[in-house]
């Protein structure tokens, strides 16, 4: 585990975005949580907050010439439109294709490599959604640009999005020591496996996988955590867990996919009381039926703040990936 250090300056001069990087080594791409460390976690928050800066006075011109390209061979209008917003915002261009699998070569038998190295020469940086896991590492293994990880099928994992979960904690309190309740779909839900890989970079850090059995986490995941020596807990019962937790982090679980009652999983206005008075709660939308719209209103609730984050976060890793690229 690393100790917990700011790693990096960012000031926002006479509208430009100057930083100062202080990172041991280059960051390539980004396909998986595991290859953040504390340094370049607090790096890329620190220019987070800059970021902030930044939209509230309109964005930048700082990154014009640069084209970013989004290949979604599966829809997410969220993460899409929260990327294309990040790049418009530091002032470059965009190439975009949403249903990508459907509507590119790839119906005619191209492989993703081909793809991957054709797009490559028309942008500086590929932001990618595949439906194989492993379809991020694949593209990046050929691409002459950075590539950044979307989210890869199911049980896959989507690195940017645990980024900005891990963010939107950070702002409000110190990521060593939490107890973090993580509650859903956990066997495919590749938002908790990323989120699960960076909370084992901090100490004291205790886990509890809230699921039907049937849905638990994959034992790669509980093997990294035994390996880290971050205490978890395998737990069917969310009301055990529910009042003792400093973060519940909520994620869907579909009714095909359990014999259960969904509503012993769910948080609504009911449940609220249990919790701690400064409990925060995430959701890595979209949301169905376990989370209640009457939770909205609760001031601990974070999911949109949560998702605004991903802008900064965003914006932020951009210009990690294009400064030295």
């Amino acid at each position: 585990m690393e100790e917990h250090v700011l790693a990096a300056v960012v000031q926002i001069r006479s509208g430009r975005i100057e930083a100062r990087p202080k990172r041991d080594g280059k960051l390539r791409h980004v396909i998986e949580s595991q290859q953040f460390t504390v340094p370049l976690l607090m790096e890329l928050f620190d220019r987070a907050r800059g970021m902030e800066r930044v939209v509230a006075r309109g964005g930048s011109l700082e990154y014009q010439n640069r084209i970013m390209a989004t290949l979604f061979y599966a829809p997410s209008t969220r993460t899409r439109l929260s990327f294309e917003a990040a790049m418009h915002r530091l002032g470059g261009r965009i190439l975009s294709t949403e249903h990508a699998q459907a509507f590119s070569s790839e119906i005619d038998g191209e492989q993703v490599e081909d793809t991957i190295r054709i797009i490559g020469g028309y942008s500086d940086v590929i932001v990618i959604r595949h439906y194989q896991e492993g379809g991020a590492k694949r593209a990046a293994q050929v691409s002459p640009v950075p590539v950044i990880n979307a989210g890869d099928s199911e049980g896959g994992q989507h690195p940017t999005q645990a980024l900005l979960d891990l963010y939107t904690i950070y702002r409000e309190r110190p990521l060593d020591g939490l107890s973090v309740a993580i509650i859903g779909e956990l066997d495919k839900g590749r938002t908790a496996r990323s989120l699960a890989y960076l909370l084992a970079k901090f100490e004291r850090v205790k886990i509890f996988f809230v699921s039907p059995p049937e849905l638990q986490m994959k034992p790669d995941i509980l093997s990294y955590l035994d390996e880290h020596g971050v205490h978890y807990e395998l737990e069917p019962d969310m009301n055990r867990v529910i009042g003792e937790v400093d973060v519940v982090y909520q994620t869907r679980i579909r009714p095909e996919r359990t014999s259960g009652s969904l509503q012993q999983y769910a948080i609504n206005s009911a449940l609220l009381p249990k919790m701690k008075q400064d409990v925060l709660i995430l959701h890595p939308l979209p949301r169905t039926v376990e989370l209640d719209q009457s939770v909205d209103q609760d001031p601990r609730a974070l999911y949109f703040r949560q998702a605004q984050n991903g802008l900064y976060v965003r914006m932020a890793l951009l210009t990690l990936l294009l400064e030295k690229n």
